[in-house]
Order: structure tokens, then sequence, then C-alpha cells
């Protein structure tokens, strides 16, 4: 497939063909609930060992500064997908399960939509989490732990229907049911057992929830079996003429942490930091690939995670000393840095400097308008709403005007903040997740109604400024309100959110 462009020399436009595997292959790793703090090669105060993810790093790009849209998996994945901010959609806060209906309609832009529509060869292998709808004996949604599903029958309103030609993985997260693996649009196998034990699902699932379960269903095989289609997926594909874009989420280090046996005592930092070296592991199979495959040099590899480390990061602390947010302050569900600040590490032979480092704030929304801008690409003014390209800075070129930027954080509980510049303001007081576990922490945390933090003087947060700023307060207000009343934060015609805010999520507007 070749794809007609031009270029122009003075007054004179010459045709010029792009050959599709001119393109580069794209390949897009999604930890699930990962600290900052987690890799060695982001804090040398690590006790978990990550060399395959240091190699990454050294060969390619740190984005020192990059964040996820929400510090909750569903809402994260909906913005890297679509561009755009999950609460613009009808969910506002939380996330899915492996039953719930699609949130992403058919007919909405997205990444692999995009990519699709350029000639490349598409898949998404590991968890889902944005919601497919279930065929139903009794025709209506799918019940809690699939009761009522019809196994035997088509999944639509799924990774197919979005531009996606291949998925292999789980509905849900790593523990929600149905325990079972989905080919495209079916079952691999149909579910034979229901399981509501809590001793069998303690047992067998490390307190997994209860609903449908296959046959030898084991949790310790999943990372290792996604790991194997992902890597046979690039194998298989680097030699077919068209580029490939694979999303590649993982269901790790997420909880149920389930380490296989060969990686069991590899970190000091318990049984999480052994999943932590074993999706370490992960990422050395996946570049062993791209290298055994020859597509090396014209591959752009990108891994980052979904949101910030899981609450027990505290007991971590303690126990381990291990700090998995690093010098940052909370962890997932939070609107503190800890809660959506995540690695993001980019490897590019062909583009991107090896040993780079960009300390320019990034979101993961932006994934839309990168990949357009990589094909010279457009997409129409109702899709990619938030998405801002970022390849000048993976090129080490400026940005003009990015400083004004504007990127929203929402927690787990639909709190706003937004960052621009050095300056965040949460427009809530505590962290915007669950409150109780920050004991330690003075009632001026809780009691104040914004926080105000300079994050180049005070990465932890540590002083609020609300009071000694009250200009900064009004102006970052104001884009928080312009960015939820525009539809968008990118330039374009205003776009109609899904679905109106809460008022619990909008009352800072008249404060």
């Amino acid at each position: 497939m070749s794809i007609i462009k031009g270029f122009s020399i003075g007054l004179l436009t010459v045709p010029m063909i792009i050959q599709a595997q001119d393109k580069p292959n794209i390949i897009y790793i999604l930890a699930d609930d990962l600290g900052y703090g987690d890799l060695s090669c982001l804090n040398k105060e690590s006790k978990i060992s990550t060399p395959f993810l240091d190699q990454l790093a050294s060969e390619g790009m740190i984005f020192s500064d990059a964040h996820t849209a929400s510090s909750v998996s569903t809402p994260s994945r909906y913005a890297i997908l679509t561009g755009r901010y999950s609460w613009r959609s009808k969910l506002k806060n939380g996330v899915l399960h492996g039953n719930s209906t699609h949130l992403i309609p058919p007919d909405r832009h997205t990444v692999a939509s995009i990519l699709d529509e350029e000639g490349y060869n598409t898949a998404c292998i590991g968890k889902w989490h944005l919601g497919m709808d279930w065929p139903t004996i009794d025709g209506g949604a799918a019940a809690k732990g699939l009761k009522n599903v019809d196994f035997e029958k088509d999944i639509q309103n799924g990774p197919l229907d979005l531009g996606f030609d291949y998925f292999f993985g789980l509905s849900g997260s790593l523990g929600m049911a149905p325990h079972v693996y989905v080919e495209n649009r079916r079952a691999v196998e149909i579910p034979s057992r229901y399981i509501s034990d809590n001793k069998i699902l303690k047992k067998e699932m490390l307190n997994g929830r209860p609903g449908w379960m296959a046959d030898g269903w084991n949790i310790y095989n999943v990372l290792p079996d996604i790991t194997e289609k992902a890597t046979s997926y690039i194998m298989e594909n680097a030699g077919k003429g068209n580029p490939f874009f694979l999303y590649f989420p993982l269901s790790s280090p997420h909880k149920p942490v389930a380490p296989n046996e060969e990686f069991l005592g590899k970190s000091e930092a318990g049984a999480y930091g052994d999943f932590v070296v074993e999706t370490d592991w992960v990422i050395g199979q996946i570049l062993k690939a791209v290298k055994e495959a020859g597509v090396e040099k014209n591959t752009l590899i990108i891994f980052t995670a979904d949101n910030g480390p899981e609450n027990t990061m505290i007991q971590r602390k303690t126990e381990f000393d291990h700090f998995s947010s690093g010098e940052y302050r909370g962890c997932k569900r939070d609107n503190w840095e800890g809660g959506h600040r995540v690695p993001l590490l980019m490897k590019w032979p062909e583009k991107i400097k090896s040993g780079t480092i960009s300390d320019i704030p990034v979101s993961l929304v932006d994934l839309m308008a990168t990949v357009a801008d990589i094909n010279n690409t457009e997409y129409s003014e109702n899709a990619g709403e938030d998405s801002h390209s970022i390849l000048p800075l993976m090129l080490s070129e400026n940005i003009p005007d990015y400083e004004e930027r504007i990127i929203i954080h929402h927690s787990s509980f639909g709190h706003f903040a937004v960052r621009k510049g050095n300056w965040v303001l949460l427009l809530h007081s505590g962290s915007g997740g669950k409150d109780q576990l920050y004991t330690d922490l003075d009632a001026e945390y809780f009691e104040t109604p914004v926080q105000l933090y300079n994050l180049a003087e005070d990465p932890g947060q540590f002083k609020n400024l609300y009071k000694e700023y009250p200009d900064v307060v009004k102006e970052l207000k104001k884009a928080a309100s312009d960015a939820v009343n525009n539809g968008r934060t990118t330039k374009g015609k205003f776009q109609p959110n899904d679905t109106p805010n809460t008022w619990r999520q909008l009352n800072w507007m008249l404060n």
C-alpha cells in the first residue's frame, strides 16, 4: 500500500510516494497501577531493579513530567485511545467492570481507527477495561459475574468496533469476572464454573471477584500468556509490508499481585516489587522481539502506566522503605502528583535521540494527536478534543505557546485539578481519593477549599500557596471552567460534552 503525498519546492508541487512501511511501527505498552518511583531509572532509591525499562530509557527519551488523565484505570484508558477526557463522557468518576457495557461509541475516532485508516495493522492485546456489550440470554445488560451471558454469541462494541483488527485479552482487570480470555468477539472457551465461594476466590484468585471462570484459569498465567501473544504478533506482522500498531495494556502490577515463581525474591519490595520485576521482564521480551523481527530501527516503543500505584504503597513505605510514588505525594485515586504522575519512556532510533530527558508537562491524552502528527494526517473537529501533539518534544524541538497549555487531572471520586506550567490547582480539599489513608498529614490539607502548589519549588506538595497567590487561583479556576464549558482544551470549534458534569464536581466554579 502506498500513500500519495506532496511537498513544495517554491511554487512547484512534487508528488512524493510514501511506502506504508516507511511509517513507523508503534507499540504502546501500558502498565497497570505502576508508580513513578518503582523504576530504578527514575528513582535511585527504588528497591526494585528494572534493567529492561532502564535500557529503554537510556536508548530513548524520558518524559519526567508525564501524567495520566485520571488517577484510575478506565477514564485514563478512555483518554489514551480517544484523545478526550473521560469526564466529557458519561463516566464522571470511578471505573467500569468486566460486565460493563461499552464506554466508547463506535462512531468516535480512536487512535486505532486513525491508524487503521492510515494502513496500519492494529491489535489490542491485554486488559481492555473500557466496556463491551456481552450477549445475554434474557436480552438485558450483563449482570454482575455475567450470570446471564451467552458465551456462544458475539460480543459487540468492543475493540474490533473501534479500529482494532485483532483483540486478545481480558474484558476488565485481572481478578474481575469473567475469568476467561476473549479473542476478537468471543470468549476463548465457555466458562464452566460460577465461583462465588470466598475460600475459592481467596485461594485461586487472590481475593478475586465472583463470576464465571474457565477451566484451568490461573491468574499466574495471564501476564506470560499476553506477552507470548504480543511477541508473536510483532514477529508475524513485522514482514507484512504495512506498519503495525500494537496497544499492549498489561495486567500488572495491578492486584491480585501474582508474580511467577522465577521472580519471587527478585526485588527488595516484597511480592509487589517482584511483580514489577516480572513486568520489567515483559518489556525485555518486547525489546527482544522487535530486534529479532528486524524492525527495531523504525519502531516507536512507548512505555507508561494508567495511573499511580495502589494504596498498599503506604505499607511498602513502612515495611520495605520503598516509595512507589518517589518524591511525590499520593497514590492511585488521588489528585496529588503520585496519583497521576507516571513513567513515560519512548524509544524510536530513527527519530528520538538516545539518553534524552524532557521535563515539559505532558499528558497521556496526547497520543492521538501525536500519532496523527507522525503520519501527517488529520481527524475531524469532534475527535481528540484534548489531545496535543508532543512529536516536537520527542524530536527535541520546541512547541510554540506550549507553556500556555492546560492539563486537567481527575480523581477517582470525580474531583478536578488543573495544571499550567509549574502551577497545579486542586479544586478541592484533601487528596481527591481516599483521604483516610493520610493520617500523618496536618488537618490543613483537608480543611482548605482549594490547594495551589508550585511543583518546580515544591514537588512533594507540602506548601499550599492559595492564600499567597489569589490571582493564580483565579486564573486556573477560569482555565478549568473554560475547559469544561468549551468541550475541548485544544484549538477548534466548540464540542458538546456527552452529559453535564455534576454539581458536586463543578461547584468550585461559583466559589
